[in-house]
């Protein structure tokens, strides 16, 4: 029995055999990658990613990756394909076949269904000579490494090569596709990834408070008042419908004084403040706020006022 002070050791040795394979995987890419990248791409429908037990699990984690890179993608369980699900597949779908042996009758019987269609077909194993190299269009062969388990069982390096190659496959169609940034937030409306892709724009349009603008000339009573209601620690300082300028918490306190009740808002706002586009993503404006040490900005068209960013709410949220 192993001692827990050994776990240390044998996390890294797990994590270095992994790595070597990784290293071997790399190397081993060849023409049959170019081929399965350019089957992918001209598959008419979707693409269709087929294991079972450890497989099956990496299978679900690689369409999902395909469906959020502008490749159509779902996994379909072998087993449930066997009792109706094989209605699921169109003659136009390309089939990827997930099997470290390659003799996963399940998973087999899906190929040979597919094949009778015509469906392109590829294949991710370790053996070259099983069923499922023989029976694809093209096979994807992991090269001789040994499970990081110490009985070299449990599918441990063999399914990081698996999920690994499947990146592979993910990220080199996507660039063939050109598919972009904006592509990518598209597909991720949710959360705090898409949050950060979204325009600042997009994410405006949906707000109907009332912006905190002054005057240049307004007095400093008003401005307060004007500051404590918006409820955002800074107002924008308008002349002639356009943004001059900015009064933040921070310049109130810098201009207390026995005569600051006698000045006006341009006599103490931070002159051609710091703006924001909106074509500019989330993320970027909130990294500006970062790099700038600010909390808030007004979001500009040319000339136009259309919204203020501001940090607190955003905080507020849980957005960032």
């Amino acid at each position: 029995m192993t001692k827990i002070t050994d776990s240390l050791k044998i996390g890294r040795d797990v994590i270095g055999r992994e790595a070597e394979g990784l290293v071997a995987l790399e190397a081993s890419l060849g023409e049959d990658f170019i081929t399965a990248v350019e089957t992918i791409l001209s598959g008419g429908g979707h693409l269709i990613v087929v294991g079972l037990g450890k497989s099956g699990h990496i299978g679900r984690k690689i369409a999902a990756s395909f469906a959020s890179t502008g490749t159509p993608a779902f996994f379909l369980h072998p087993s449930e394909a066997a009792h109706g699900d094989l209605g699921m597949i169109r003659s136009d779908a390309v089939i990827l076949g997930l099997s470290n042996s390659g003799e996963s009758d399940e998973v087999n019987g899906v190929i040979s269904y597919a094949n009778s269609l015509g469906n392109a077909t590829l294949a991710i194993t370790s053996a070259v000579h099983s069923t499922l190299a023989r029976s694809v269009n093209t096979a994807l062969i992991l090269p001789d490494a040994p499970e990081a388990c110490p009985n070299n069982l449990a599918p441990t390096t063999s399914t990081t090569l698996t999920l690994a190659l499947g990146d592979a496959l993910c990220v080199a169609v996507m660039q063939a596709r050109g598919f972009t940034a904006e592509d990518f937030g598209q597909r991720h409306p949710a959360g705090k990834l898409g949050f950060g892709l979204q325009r600042l724009g997009d994410y405006l349009a949906g707000q109907t408070e009332d912006l905190p603008l002054v005057q240049s000339t307004t007095a400093m009573t008003d401005v307060i008042l004007a500051m404590t209601s918006g409820g955002k620690g800074c107002v924008g300082v308008t002349h002639d419908e356009r943004l001059v300028g900015i009064i933040t918490d921070g310049d109130l306190r810098r201009a207390m004084g026995p005569d600051i009740m006698a000045q006006t808002a341009a006599g103490i706002m931070t002159t051609d403040p710091f703006a924001l586009s909106p074509d500019m993503r989330m993320k970027d404006a909130v990294a500006a706020f970062s790099q700038r040490k600010i909390g808030n900005a007004f979001v500009l068209d040319g000339d136009e006022i259309i919204g203020l960013l501001d940090l607190k709410t955003l905080l507020a949220t849980g957005n960032v």
